[in-house]
C-alpha cells in the first residue's frame, strides 16, 4: 500500500458487512478493510483511486458510502459539533458545502426487538447543532440564501458533507457528491413520510422502491402484485392510482378489497393462467420463497408470448447471507429476460432481503 492513500466508509445493514466487503474487494482488490462496527466500515484506497467525489461502489448492500474525514469524540453534542467543523475545515478548507446529512449507524439488525433503521431523534439533534454552529464561511462559500440551508433537500450534484453517529460521545465524518437518487437522501434512507395507519410495512417497502428506483409508473396503469397479503404494498400502488389485481392465497385486508381499483385473486402466483397477465404493465412480488423459485415464477411471467410488462420490482429473501454472492446471478438472469435497465438494492425497509427493478 502506498504512503498516500484515502478512507472510504461505507453504512450497511447490520449483518450485511461481509457482502458489502466482497463486493469492495471485487472492485478494488488494492483496498484494505480498516475501522468498523456492526452497519459501518472503513476501507483504505491508494489515493490514485481517489479520483472521484463520490466513491464509485457498486454494491446492493452498501446503503451510503463517501469519503471518510476522520472521527471526533466529546462529552457534550455542542463539543462535538465544534469538532466535526474544525476537522472538516482543516482536512478540506477550500470545500463549499451544500448540504448536511446526520445519520445514526443501525445498531440491530431490522426487526430485532423492534429494531427499525432510520433518522432518530438523537440524529436530529445532531443536526441542529451543527447547523447552529456553522462557520459564517461555509454560508457564503456555498451561495446559499435565505431560503435555504444546509438542511433543505439534497439535489443532484451537491457536496454533502456527512455525519454519523457511532455511539455515544463518537461521530465519523466524511462527505460526498450527490449524484444519485439514494445520495440525495442522508445515510441512504427514504425520507418520505408513512401515514398514520398501514396495513404493514411493506406499504413503506413499495414506497421506497419506487422512489429509490424511479419506475414510471402512473396513474391509471395496470399492475399485478403477487405475494399480495395482506395489502400494504398494494394500498401504496392504489394511492398512486393504479388499477391492482392482487394475487396469494391468504387473507386481504378489508380496506384494500373495498378498493374500486383492486381485484384479489386467491391462488398462488405460479398457478395463475397468463391470460390474467395480458395488458399488465407493471409487475410486483414479494414472495416468501428461494431467490430461484421467485424468479422461476417472475421468468415464466414476463417470457410468455401473451404478456408484455413495461418492468417490476420483486423482493428477493436471503435465508443466509451466503446468498449474496449470488446477486450478480440474479441480475443477469433477468437481464436476460429482455430488460434493459436491471438495478438491485438493500432498502432501508428490507430486512434480510433486497428489491430488485427492471423496465424496458
Amino acid at each position: 500500500m502506498p504512503d498516500a492513500f484515502e478512507f472510504m466508509f461505507v453504512t450497511c445493514q447490520v449483518g450485511a458487512e461481509a457482502a458489502v466487503k466482497a463486493d469492495v474487494a471485487r472492485e478494488w482488490p488494492e483496498s484494505r478493510f480498516a475501522f468498523s462496527r456492526p452497519g459501518f466500515l472503513t476501507f483504505k484506497l491508494p489515493a490514485e483511486l481517489a479520483t472521484s467525489e463520490t466513491p464509485p461502489l457498486r454494491s446492493v448492500f452498501a446503503r451510503s458510502v463517501g469519503w471518510s474525514l476522520g472521527k471526533v469524540e466529546a462529552s457534550t453534542t455542542e463539543a462535538l459539533a465544534e469538532a466535526a467543523w474544525s476537522l472538516a475545515r482543516e482536512r478540506l478548507p477550500q470545500v463549499a458545502w451544500n448540504r448536511l446529512h446526520v445519520w445514526p449507524r443501525d445498531l440491530a439488525a431490522p426487526g430485532h426487538r423492534g429494531f427499525e433503521p432510520g433518522i432518530t431523534s438523537e440524529a436530529i439533534a445532531a443536526r441542529d447543532e451543527l447547523v447552529l454552529q456553522t462557520p459564517k464561511i461555509e454560508m457564503c462559500t456555498a451561495g446559499l440564501t435565505s431560503e435555504q440551508s444546509l438542511t433543505s433537500p439534497t439535489g443532484r450534484g451537491d457536496r454533502v458533507l456527512d455525519c454519523i453517529l457511532m455511539e455515544n460521545g463518537v461521530w465519523w465524518i466524511g462527505h460526498h457528491r450527490a449524484w444519485t437518487r439514494s445520495q440525495c437522501w442522508p445515510g441512504g434512507f427514504w425520507p418520505g413520510t408513512p401515514p398514520v395507519e398501514m396495513i404493514s410495512r411493506a406499504y413503506l417497502k413499495m414506497c421506497e422502491a419506487l422512489d429509490w428506483s424511479q419506475l414510471p409508473v402512473r396513474a391509471g396503469h395496470r399492475a399485478v402484485e403477487i405475494g399480495c397479503a395482506p395489502g400494504g404494498a398494494s394500498k401504496a400502488l392504489l394511492d398512486r392510482g393504479l388499477h391492482v389485481l392482487g394475487i396469494d392465497p391468504a387473507v386481504v385486508a378489508p380496506a384494500v378489497l373495498a378498493h374500486p381499483h383492486f381485484v384479489h385473486l386467491k391462488k398462488r402466483g405460479a398457478d395463475v393462467r397468463r391470460r390474467y397477465y395480458r395488458g399488465i404493465q407493471w409487475l410486483f412480488a414479494d414472495m416468501n420463497v428461494t431467490p430461484h423459485a421467485a424468479l422461476g415464477t417472475l421468468e415464466a411471467i414476463v417470457t410468455h408470448a401473451e404478456v408484455h410488462v413495461r418492468g417490476l420490482i420483486t423482493n428477493i429473501k436471503l435465508p443466509e447471507w451466503n446468498l449474496s454472492e449470488e446477486v450478480p446471478l440474479y441480475l443477469a438472469r433477468v437481464r436476460g429476460w429482455g430488460f434493459e435497465h436491471v438495478v438491485a438494492r438493500q432498502l432501508g425497509h428490507n430486512r434480510q432481503e433486497i428489491s430488485l427493478a427492471a423496465w424496458r
